[in-house]
């Protein structure tokens, strides 16, 4: 009877009949929201983009084992729905984990956090956020290496890289992934890991959704008590911004202690005129030895709410940052750090050229512009690489910045306003990066992009090195040989 009525609600809601959701209903227990429904409309809400949001899927589709979501991609094989499987719904870019009109695959109830303290592991379902994980290991004496806001979803983050507070100390958090549990495309389940598929465990280590729904991971995780972090926040000003990019440099360039990470944003809300900078920060322990966040600390007198915490607290606290109901957009480029010499013209140039096209967008209603400088000293790929290695590969000879850039604003109709000013920017820092390059003033170095941070437009896999990439494009097309990955899911494509 619970089947009829499920089927019969899917047929209800739409004068299409949507055969994955049909099915599902018809042949599976499987919890699924029709359209209009209490917890479909719950789910719509939680996407960090509102763009995401107002697409909509056919039904939402919640399996709690591995199983079921092989059930359900055997029934996909039936058919020619495109789809979308959804972690957390931090990535912003439409149709990577939304979908309009076909199935959407929620995660949420994959959510198991398992704490083996004898072998140091946590399996981790790819439905819960950063700081489910971190509440789960609160007290335990153990963390995770994961994300710096709590609110953004362990799946997507874990697929593109993984940049984190920690990784200073243990690479991207993917480095940090010992086994993969994965459906595949032909709806077999298997167990990835260094030693069982280890060219499928490479290229699950940041190439995104291409190779089947992983429906667990297990992670190693670290002995970890207090930590100290939090924000300072100072209003920007010629002066101020001058000593804020100068200690930036000099702390990526100098990395004062591997138990140290910073997240530095510049953030402009266009009618308001607000401007401020904003620099998250982190020490794994207490407190932070002298000197280690001196060249901050000592610009002005910036708003601050450094504690000393447990890491739960630290990350749950951030999600301040984390604000809903606009629509956001996010891109990024990559950058090697200048010399003492030309860092104030270099990253003086990089932070003109953001406040300048970020103006053009200032009528468009709520726009708020953001620029995140995230050091990538030369200690983390060297990390990553004893650690087997990831997609990215990068050289271990420079320091570097990854540059993020989000747009948020209020209404969907100015998407291609936007669309235009991100593409805009990124491609600006691109060029800006060559120009400096050619003149001598910065090093010359490979600048793959970070994919939790890539606009849809972006080149993602067309910016790793040719081994690298060949790998990630022959293992996509042994294990999806019908393209249902490739060809029926958005993301980007090796």
């Amino acid at each position: 009877m619970i089947k009829f009525l499920l089927a019969a609600a899917a047929l209800a809601v739409s004068p299409v009949l949507a055969t994955t959701c049909s099915e599902v209903a018809a042949t599976t227990d499987i919890k699924l929201d029709v359209q209009f429904s209490v917890d479909y409309n719950r789910h719509q809400t939680e996407y960090w983009s509102t763009s995401c949001g107002d697409l909509r899927p056919s039904c939402i589709i919640e399996p709690t084992t591995s199983e079921e979501v092989a059930a359900i991609v055997q029934i996909l094989r039936t058919n020619n729905e495109t789809f979308a499987v959804k972690s957390g719904g931090h990535n912003p870019n439409n149709y990577f984990a939304s979908v309009s009109g076909g199935p959407l695959i929620s995660t949420k109830q994959l959510n198991e956090i398992i704490l083996d303290r004898t072998t140091e592991t946590a399996r981790v379902g790819p439905g819960n956020r950063w700081d489910d994980v971190s509440g789960a290991l609160d007290g335990t004496g153990y963390s995770a290496v994961g994300g710096r806001m709590g609110n953004v979803g362990v799946g997507g983050y874990l697929l593109g890289g993984g940049l984190s507070f920690m990784s200073t100390e243990y690479g991207w958090a993917a480095n940090s992934v010992l086994e993969y549990t994965l459906v595949l495309a032909n709806a077999s389940i298997i167990t990835v890991s260094e030693t069982q598929h280890p060219d499928i465990f490479l290229s699950l280590k940041g190439g995104g959704n291409n190779y089947g729904i992983v429906t667990s991971f297990l992670l190693k995780v670290y002995p970890q008590g207090q930590v100290w972090g939090g924000n300072l926040k100072w209003t920007a000003s010629d002066e101020v911004t001058a000593k804020i990019l100068a200690a930036l440099r000099d702390f990526t360039d100098n990395y004062p202690d591997e138990k140290a990470g910073i997240i530095l944003t510049a953030e402009r809300t266009l009618a308001t005129l607000v401007d401020l900078w904003i620099l998250f920060l982190y020490y794994n322990g207490p407190t932070p030895p002298p000197g280690v966040f001196d060249s901050f600390t000592s610009i002005g007198t910036p708003i601050n709410s450094l504690k000393t915490q447990s890491m739960h607290e630290l990350l749950s606290g951030n999600n301040w940052a984390v604000l809903k109901g606009s629509v956001y957009t996010i891109g990024t480029e990559s950058t090697t750090v200048p010399s003492p010499e030309h860092g104030a013209e270099v990253l003086g140039a990089f932070y003109d050229h953001w406040v300048n096209v970020s103006n053009t967008a200032a009528l468009v209603p709520g726009t708020i512009a953001s620029v995140a400088f995230q050091p990538l000293p030369k200690t983390l790929p060297r990390i990553a690489r004893a650690k087997g290695g990831d997609l990215l590969d990068i050289d271990d000879d420079v320091n570097r910045i990854i540059l993020e850039l989000d747009y948020s604003f209020l209404h969907n109709s100015d998407y291609p306003i936007i669309d235009t000013t991100m593409q805009t920017t990124y491609n600006g820092f691109g060029q800006l990066v060559s120009n400096f390059q050619e003149q001598g003033k910065l090093p010359t170095a490979d600048l793959p992009l970070f994919a939790n941070d890539c606009f849809y437009p972006q080149d993602y896999f067309g910016r790793l090195k040719p081994a690298k990439a060949a790998l990630a494009k022959s293992v996509s097309e042994d294990l999806d040989p019908d393209g249902l990955w490739r060809f029926r899911t958005g993301g980007w494509k090796p």
